[in-house]
């Protein structure tokens, strides 16, 4: 459909790039899940050959994202790991890439993170019946796989200190520096305004130091749900015959997921051979340079738009994208992020303020500015 220059945001949203398909007349692009098409004969046919390379709803999406953009073409990629190789090719010697998905700690004082946690999943799942048994009948002699479960758990971790209890798991761990910590104290931290932000009644420690050290340079073991038995209300007195723990590690540089994996499996294997582990998602941590030209081109660019001197800490998340950009780009991958603990991060009410977007619109002018000087 074509546009006037004077066509607004939201119209060009709903109706740039799009054109009636060809096949049916339809103002908005089917979804084609065509795999193959029909060709007169090898390179002749209808511009579509094979799914992998083109499809006709990709193409529309591509033709939207680029009228969208102003730009003359769209890629669309069905892996972020294709769209990184692509992106490759483009690069030339001295190229890195900014990444904006990272929070401050206060509004009060710039935080440039400069690391990002890993992180290692697993499924622990064990199952010693068919269906659900009354407890007045099999109660004392059947195995309660949720109890079990449980326990294990409780064998690899202290739930109250946070402590993990499985041998070789904090071998690897890399300190932060005398450095980081002294920027952990200058960043701006807050106990007080930590638990606010998150809703939380208590923590494990109200230690400042402690908790910036636990949130940002140390290595976890979460449990994040227990599947089995009866959740309803009330009592409904069976014992289930099959339950499941969901759990992951944090960890941070120097640790690899594919040894954690190896020390669960071999503590789990020795303290309840009948349970089975799957491995979930896995993502190495990551640790940016924190000296040097582009560092430096990072901390001036928020002094310039912010007023104050940032701070180097760690995210104590992951983004997987970031590892897979280093490692294929080949290039160092720098952080400048603006989102504040109070916008929400992933929440129900996530939102974003415009003294930060506006901040923010200049830190990057400012940054691309030094960045083009070097």
């Amino acid at each position: 459909m074509k546009l006037t220059s004077r066509a607004r945001f939201s119209t060009v949203c709903l109706h740039a790039g799009q054109e009636p398909d060809p096949a049916t007349g339809a103002i908005v692009t089917p979804i084609y899940q065509t795999s193959t098409y029909v060709q007169q004969e090898l390179g002749r046919h209808k511009g579509y050959e094979y799914g992998r390379t083109q499809n006709p709803t990709r193409m529309a999406l591509e033709r939207n994202l680029a009228a969208i953009e102003g730009g003359q073409a769209g890629f669309a990629f069905a892996s972020g790991m294709a769209a990184i190789g692509a992106i490759a090719t483009m690069l030339r010697s001295g190229d890195h890439v900014i990444v904006s998905d990272t929070i401050w700690v206060s509004r009060d004082r710039p935080a440039c993170p400069a690391g990002l946690r890993g992180l290692q999943g697993f499924t622990l799942t064990l199952e010693v019946g068919e269906t659900d048994q009354h407890s007045g009948v099999t109660g004392g002699a059947a195995r309660n796989p949720i109890g079990e479960l449980m326990k294990l758990v409780s064998q690899m971790y202290d739930a109250e200190s946070g402590d993990v209890k499985i041998k070789g798991f904090y071998d690897d761990v890399a300190k932060p520096s005398r450095k980081e910590l002294d920027d952990f104290r200058k960043s701006g931290f807050s106990v007080s305004a930590f638990k606010k932000d998150h809703l939380f009644r208590s923590i494990r420690t109200n230690k400042p130091l402690e908790v910036m050290k636990r949130i940002w340079a140390m290595p976890t073991f979460e449990v994040h749900g227990l599947v089995g038995g009866y959740t309803g209300p009330g009592i409904k007195t069976i014992i289930p015959p099959r339950a499941e723990v969901k759990i992951s590690c944090r960890l941070v540089p120097n640790q690899d997921p594919k040894k954690i994996i190896k020390l669960v499996q071999k503590f789990v294997k020795k303290h309840n051979p009948d349970v089975k582990v799957t491995i979930e998602n896995s993502m190495y941590p990551y640790l940016a340079p924190t000296t040097g030209p582009l560092a430096d081109a990072v901390k001036s660019a928020m002094k310039f738009a912010f007023g104050r001197e940032p701070v180097f800490v760690r995210e104590g998340g992951s983004i997987g994208a970031v590892n897979s950009m280093e490692k294929v780009l080949e290039c160092p991958v720098m952080f400048l992020g603006l989102s504040l603990p109070e916008h929400g991060y992933h929440a129900p009410n996530e939102n974003y303020d415009w003294q930060q977007a506006s901040g923010g619109m200049v830190a990057f002018a400012k940054y691309f500015e030094n960045v083009a000087s070097l």
